[in-house]
């Protein structure tokens, strides 16, 4: 095993401080690192010897001979108090802190289990409620419990008929407990889409679910609420899906359980290695993922490892589209420089909204009102050819106007896509 990077910020909030220094020897489960504010409390995924101690990271080096079970968290009958001792984040992507995200009263209000995994090729949350549905439904009730909750959903993608089935057979015939089937388009998974299409409420981008008398959690954050609260396990491992340019198939493997800290080389490693030459190493899903390198370490909050083709080169003049479902116009900016396309000009989709804290989102995740005067306002700066960030549902649209003004279009997937074998996010039916 390489030494593990554990950074000390795998979480919304500011970063965690380390309580060990170089040289410490530590034990699988021992808390490493604790919040300094907003945060969660990380713990060693392995035993072994502090190498280093920086201000983003604590580098471990482990021993080759492993527990075969981490030190617990102190006992303790309160489920908040055992997701904060765990150090449960959001582990869909967000990593907001589980122990702040429970700690309010629904009033008999509705926990909505995430299952959607709206990001095309990952499938660990699948995989994961197909194995463990009784360990999802459990974390689902201890939410519930929590927050004071009278119903809990799940929400799944229709297709994804196994672990309907599996998740069903656990919920019974139980009053409180009902599967949600969406469709399979992006992006369902977030939290005001979920919200809209499991209870017909739509969310301003300012109000979060709790308006609505909701909490959302991802199912794998609740399997980790249930063996914290059941086993006393902190979190230490991760769910990774690994697809992509490899020479093993590009369908790749799911992994369950990686040590957080692991770099992602030893993934790609299990996959038979990267194909060469390939064009972009994603961590994430194709939509909100970001270029990484085979040295970055996995975290709490680590979905997908994405190895694609090259990107396809363009040296006409290119307009972005920035939208609040995809991706951000720095990811945009990189693309089309990876492409070699000049950049003319920039739009961002009517419905983005300015957030507070400098990120944008959209006014209706999933339903677009149209891209034409976007579109055209590109044209008349330079842009002869397009690239967007864009949802499927703004695609859509997208692809409805630019092709009469005969600008051929790029989606930030489309490499991913190509990668894959599976048809561009262009018109979609769903």
């Amino acid at each position: 095993m390489r030494n593990l990077q554990i950074p000390l910020l795998q979480h919304v909030g500011k970063p965690c401080q380390a309580i060990v220094k170089a040289g410490d020897e530590v034990i699988m489960g021992q808390l490493i690192a604790e919040p300094s504010g907003l945060g969660s409390k990380i713990h060693a995924s392995a035993s072994g010897k502090v190498a280093e101690v920086t201000e983003t990271v604590i580098i471990l080096e482990p021993l080759i001979e492993q527990p075969a079970k981490p030190l617990l968290i102190r006992e303790t009958s309160d489920i908040l108090e055992a997701t904060y001792e765990a150090g449960i984040v959001g582990a869909g992507g967000a990593g907001f802190p589980t122990h702040v995200k429970l700690n309010v009263n629904l009033e008999g209000g509705v926990v909505i289990a995430n299952g959607v995994e709206c990001e095309p090729f990952l499938n660990h949350n699948i995989k994961q409620m197909e194995e463990e549905p009784d360990v999802v439904i459990r974390g689902l009730r201890y939410a519930m419990k929590v927050t004071n909750a009278a119903k809990g959903y799940v929400a799944i993608k229709a297709k994804n008929t196994g672990a309907i089935t599996a998740i069903n057979a656990v919920i019974g015939g139980a009053a409180d407990l009902e599967v949600k089937l969406l469709p399979d388009m992006y992006p369902m998974g977030e939290e005001r889409a979920i919200v809209r299409e499991v209870l017909g409420k739509l969310l301003s981008p300012n109000e979060l679910p709790s308006v609505a008398g909701v909490v959302i959690s991802n199912v794998e954050t609740l399997c980790n609420i249930t063996h914290a609260v059941e086993d006393r396990l902190p979190v230490i491992t991760k769910n990774i899906t690994v697809v992509g340019k490899l020479a093993g198939g590009k369908e790749g493997k799911i992994f369950m359980n990686v040590p957080i800290g692991t770099p992602v080389a030893e993934l790609l490693a299990e996959c038979g290695g990267i194909e060469e030459p390939y064009g972009d190493l994603i961590i994430g899903g194709p939509f909100m993922g970001q270029s990484g390198k085979p040295e970055t370490p996995v975290t709490k909050t680590s979905g997908g490892v994405l190895v694609t083709i090259p990107f396809p080169q363009e040296s006409r003049p290119i307009g972005l589209l920035v939208c609040g479902c995809g991706a951000t116009e720095a990811r945009l900016r990189e693309v089309a420089g990876r492409m070699g396309a000049p950049i003319t000009a920039i739009q961002r989709c009517k419905q983005v909204v300015d957030m507070k804290n400098g990120a944008i989102k959209c006014e209706k995740p999933g339903d677009c009102p149209g891209q034409a005067e976007r579109i055209l306002d590109l044209r008349k700066n330079g842009a002869q050819v397009l690239l967007v960030g864009t949802c499927s549902d703004c695609t859509n649209t997208c692809m409805s106007v630019a092709p009469k003004l005969k600008m051929p279009i790029y989606h930030h997937t489309d490499h991913v896509m190509r990668t894959m074998g599976k048809k561009l996010v262009r018109r979609l039916e769903v």
